[in-house]
């Protein structure tokens, strides 16, 4: 049995759903953030850099660096560390400063 955070409290899996990554179906469960449906689907890049466009995710996981920006249902610029993933969210890849994509309203 392997050692993980679940096995050593008893945890089991809570309610799971499905939200979009990029056109992708991905498994979420109850209370993860967008950044650990990532994680847990292996996606580790989903921003890119607005001089270069160098590859992006998670760096800090607390919210301070910005490096993890995604657009989430149309409005760009969502950390994907602090928003929780939702049942139907779409989540896309964000290019640069994530405008271009944005809907007006949003």
């Amino acid at each position: 049995m392997s050692r993980t955070p679940r096995n050593l409290v008893g945890g089991a899996p809570s309610a799971t759903y499905v939200l979009r990554f990029d056109g992708r179906e991905l498994t979420a469960q109850a209370g993860q953030s967008i950044a650990a449906v990532l994680w847990g689907a292996g996606i580790l890049a989903w921003r890119t850099t607005r001089q270069g466009g160098a590859p992006r995710g998670a760096f800090c996981g607390i919210g301070s660096c910005y490096d993890c920006l995604v657009t989430v249902n149309g409005r760009p610029n969502q950390r994907a560390c602090l928003v929780p993933a939702r049942p139907g969210d779409t989540v896309t890849t964000q290019e640069g400063t994530g405008r271009a994509e944005a809907e007006p309203g949003n």
